[in-house]
């Protein structure tokens, strides 16, 4: 089965550990932060697990349809109140509790002073074929 794992900037239930936005965190600690995932993501392509990986800058907008004729809706310049997301993983594993082993697994990459920020990651399965109707 298919899952993502997504990592938000913002959005999520209230961090367990407080360690403050990346953009204050030492070169040093991103670069560690930033390695973990690497050798995850290198972890997971080695014993065929790994589908897709994808960081995303935070910057983004929401758009929708308005009509025939009309341009886009965008969202507004209220960018900082909604969710953000900050990239993720598309595995593909035996079953849900290898998705939510891993998503642990990755809620430990470093942080400021080293220490495991416990992340909050979203697990969320693929959505299956519908089934086929036949008469």
């Amino acid at each position: 089965m298919k899952y993502l794992l997504l990592k938000h900037y913002r959005g999520g239930p209230a961090p367990a550990v407080d360690h403050g936005p990346m953009d204050q965190w030492t070169p040093e600690e991103v670069d560690a932060h930033v390695q973990y995932m690497r050798e995850f993501g290198d972890r997971l392509q080695e014993n065929g697990e790994l589908v897709d990986v994808q960081a995303l800058a935070p910057e983004g907008t929401f758009v929708r349809y308005d009509g025939e004729g009309r341009p886009p809706v965008t969202d507004g310049p209220f960018a900082e109140t909604k969710d953000l997301i900050a990239g993720w993983y598309v595995i593909d594993v035996e079953s849900w509790d290898r998705a939510v082993q891993l998503a642990g697994e990755l809620s430990a990459a470093p942080g400021p002073g080293g220490k495991p920020i416990h992340e909050w990651l979203e697990v969320r399965p693929f959505m299956s074929e519908p089934p086929t109707v036949t008469e």
